[in-house]
């Protein structure tokens, strides 16, 4: 048995996985704002289940952002009380669980590669439309980080063609004219609010049809963000991620539009919506601590 941990910013949920990958336990609490109260919830979940089986289970752990060479976590926007902390060092003081972090998004394309909707592919990226944006990329079941691990964030990158039938206004936010700025649920909010003085949530933006120029906007952007990550990686499948994902009901139509910004006749790369639903990275976090993982 496994234990996976998906740390997120208003909810931590954890699973028990059997070696036959079927779910024992499942179930989720608050995430606190409070970094140590953080610490003290996720080592009481783990001694709780530990003393449940009378053994010390491997614990995988997923989480926003990666962790630096000296375990540090950086690039987290949505889980602010991590940044720059040693949470793997902190916890192993709390818990003696063998622990294994790992960003979020590489959990999550993962598991889909593990058992899910990918199982039949060789390479596979896994992307989080929700709150923010996140990519993860696996190559024969195994996680490919980077040199810096920053491997698949593609959200961070400049959305490609800005400034070709695009209104020049700057979105405030982290980054300047990131993709991020304008498919992520956030970004989506803050652009509706600007052009129509508006609060909305991305879901109410997105469902209804007098936003039709709006909504097309948004299709076309994340379409040319995802052709840009395919010149580069070519994955054999796409799973899309992420609750912003759920609003998009025919990806049939977003890969008609990103096949008009590449180079080929016939686009293969398998569009997906996800076999285990918005919590398939917890299941990732699991497979983390089995052997044959990397």
């Amino acid at each position: 048995m496994q234990v996976g941990i998906d740390l997120g910013a208003t909810k931590i949920e954890y699973v028990v996985l059997d070696n036959n990958n079927s779910e024992i336990i499942r179930q989720r609490e608050n995430t606190p704002s409070n970094y140590k109260k953080l610490l003290e919830v996720i080592s009481s979940i783990i001694k709780r289940l530990s003393a449940k089986y009378n053994q010390d289970l491997n614990v995988g752990i997923c989480h926003p952002g990666s962790m630096d060479s000296i375990g540090r976590v950086f690039n987290t926007y949505n889980l602010k009380c991590i940044k720059d902390k040693k949470i793997k060092q902190d916890l192993s003081s709390l818990v003696s669980n063998k622990l294994k972090f790992e960003n979020d998004a590489n959990c999550f394309a993962l598991s889909e590669a593990t058992d899910g909707v990918a199982k039949n592919f060789n390479s596979v990226f896994g992307i989080i439309l929700g709150s923010g944006t996140g990519g993860g990329y696996v190559i024969n079941r195994k996680i490919i980080r980077g040199a810096n691990h920053i491997a698949g964030e593609w959200g961070h990158n400049f959305l490609p063609g800005y400034g070709l039938n695009e209104k020049r206004t700057k979105i405030k936010y982290d980054y300047k004219f990131t993709s991020q700025q304008f498919i992520s649920g956030k970004g989506l909010e803050k652009l509706y609010k600007s052009k129509k003085n508006l609060k909305k949530n991305a879901h109410q933006i997105l469902n209804n049809k007098r936003n039709k120029k709006f909504i097309l906007s948004f299709k076309d952007r994340l379409a040319r963000s995802l052709a840009s990550l395919i010149n580069i990686i070519d994955p054999d499948i796409i799973v899309f991620g992420g609750g912003l994902s759920n609003e998009i009901k025919d990806l049939d139509e977003i890969k008609i539009i990103v096949t008009k910004y590449l180079e080929v006749k016939k686009l293969n790369t398998v569009f997906s919506h996800p076999a285990h639903g918005d919590a398939s990275g917890v299941r990732g976090a699991a497979f983390l601590v089995r052997d044959n993982i990397i």
